[in-house]
C-alpha cells in the first residue's frame, strides 16, 4: 500500500464515519477557548470542562482577568494539572491581550505564540477551531495515531515533524477536521495502552494492525 493510498483510505473513512468532529472543550468565545486549551495541557478535557464554568463566570473578559492575581485564579484551577504555573500563565496572557492586542485574541500564529502559556499546539488549535485555518495541532493522541496508522514514518519523532508531514498529505479543507478525527480516534478507539483494534474501522489501512 502506498502512502497516498493509506491517506486516501483513512481520510475517506473519517469523512464518511465521523461527520461531526470538533473540540470537546466547552467555550463560547475565543478568550474562553484560549483559557480552556491552556488548562487542557497534560489534563483531560473532561476535567477542564468541570472547572471552566466557574472560571468563565469569574473572568468573563481579558480585562477582568488582567487585574486579578495568580493566587485568585489558582482557586478556580487548582484541580487541573500544574495549577500554579497555569494560573500565572492565564493572568499574564490576559494582561498581554489587554496591553498589546486591545483585549482581543489574535488570529496570527506569531502573535499567538507571544502569549504566555501558548505553544505551537495551542496556537494551532486556536487557528483551526476559531478561524478554520489549515493548521494541525499535534497532541499525544494525534502523534500516537498517526504513527500507528502509518500516516507518518518513524523518523517523524517530534510533534513538529508529525505536523509537517500530515499537513503535506492532507487537503487544506480537511485539516481542521483531521486534527479532531485523529484526536478523537486516539481518545476513544486507538488508546495508548489498549487499542480497540477489533472495533476499529481503519483496519484496512492501519500499519499497526496489518504489520505492514
Amino acid at each position: 500500500m502506498t502512502k497516498r493510498e493509506r491517506y486516501e483510505g483513512v481520510i475517506g473513512w473519517f469523512r464518511e464515519n465521523m461527520k461531526i468532529a470538533e473540540t470537546e472543550l466547552h467555550y463560547e468565545n475565543p478568550f474562553q477557548l484560549l483559557m480552556a486549551v491552556i488548562l487542557s495541557a497534560q489534563c483531560t478535557d473532561k476535567r477542564v470542562n468541570q472547572i471552566s464554568p466557574a472560571l468563565f463566570a469569574a473572568y468573563p473578559t481579558p480585562e477582568v482577568m488582567a487585574v486579578s492575581t495568580p493566587e485568585a485564579v489558582y482557586e478556580y484551577v487548582k484541580s487541573v494539572s500544574y495549577p500554579n504555573s497555569k494560573a500565572k500563565h492565564l493572568v499574564a496572557m490576559a494582561q498581554m491581550l489587554v496591553k498589546d492586542f486591545g483585549g482581543e485574541v489574535p488570529s496570527e500564529m506569531d502573535d499567538l505564540l507571544k502569549l504566555p502559556g501558548v505553544g505551537r499546539k495551542t496556537a494551532n488549535v486556536m487557528q483551526s477551531v476559531v478561524w478554520g485555518k489549515a493548521t494541525m495541532a499535534v497532541d499525544t493522541h494525534v502523534f500516537r495515531v498517526s504513527h500507528r496508522l502509518g500516516l507518518v514514518s518513524e523518523s517523524c519523532n517530534t510533534p513538529l515533524k508529525v505536523e509537517m508531514d500530515l499537513v503535506k498529505h492532507i487537503a487544506d479543507e480537511d485539516i481542521p477536521k483531521a486534527h479532531h478525527w485523529l484526536l478523537l480516534h486516539g481518545r476513544y478507539i486507538c488508546q495508548s495502552r489498549t487499542p480497540h483494534c477489533i472495533e476499529c474501522g481503519l483496519q484496512t489501512w492501519c500499519k499497526h494492525f496489518s504489520g505492514k
